[in-house]
């Protein structure tokens, strides 16, 4: 698989995300420059950022390897996000664009019609579409990395049940888009607040502890 070399940390992350590349095994450069067809120098380059957001570890005699984030850690993710995602929202109020009310307004419309229709299989990626441009229209690019890191975390550690609580979820989105709409920065981060601490019961942890890895992740 050839792709371009300023997207080399971009598949690496993503192989990671989904499991493709397993937790605690090594990243060699030379494997890795072979399974995306570039050179060494870009997959070190992708190697330092990942290490820096926490999904690359580098252990003594072993190199690079995908890290093994506890259950603590995967914890502090939701209390995080908890933090920030009302914040976005808060300065979205305040910030956005009309391009970003139409592309919010599209957003909660395609939700609302998926969970009439019981289209359970679209409204995860949708609710990563509402949440990824609700930063945008923070107008903060540090804020919005942060967020969009966070939501790669995330999505690494736990699998979310969409199917939950997912008319409840989507009545919320447009609680959020109401007040951004608005301007009522107030407003959006008590929504947000409660949205965020609300959708932490659909969260499941991915990588259960077993006996013999007692480092691991754990299951709730």
């Amino acid at each position: 698989m050839r792709i371009p070399a300023h997207s080399v940390c971009t598949a690496i992350r993503d192989d990671i995300v989904s499991g493709a590349l397993e937790r605690g095994g090594r990243l060699t450069e030379e494997v890795l420059a072979r399974r995306y067809g570039v050179s060494r120098i870009p997959v070190r380059e992708a190697l330092r950022t990942l290490e820096a957001e926490g999904f690359v570890v580098t252990r003594r005699h072993a190199g690079a390897c995908v890290a093994e984030p506890t259950e603590q850690e995967a914890a502090d993710l939701l209390e995080i996000r908890a933090l920030l995602e009302p914040l976005g929202a808060a300065r979205a109020a305040q910030r956005r664009t009309e391009a970003h009310l139409k592309v919010l307004r599209g957003l909660v419309r395609l939700g609302h019609d998926r969970v009439r229709r019981g289209h359970g299989e679209d409204l995860r990626s949708l609710e990563s579409w509402f949440h990824e441009t609700l930063a945008q229209a923070s107008g903060s690019p540090g804020l919005t990395a942060l967020l969009t890191q966070l939501r790669h975390k995330i999505a690494w550690m736990y699998t979310v049940d969409v199917a939950e609580r997912s008319a409840e979820s989507w009545a919320e989105h447009a609680a959020i888009l109401d007040a951004v709409a608005r301007g009522d920065a107030e407003r959006a981060r008590a929504v947000t607040t409660v949205h965020t601490e609300r959708s932490v019961s659909a969260h499941r942890l991915r990588f259960p502890r077993t006996p013999t890895r007692p480092d691991r992740v754990r299951a709730s």
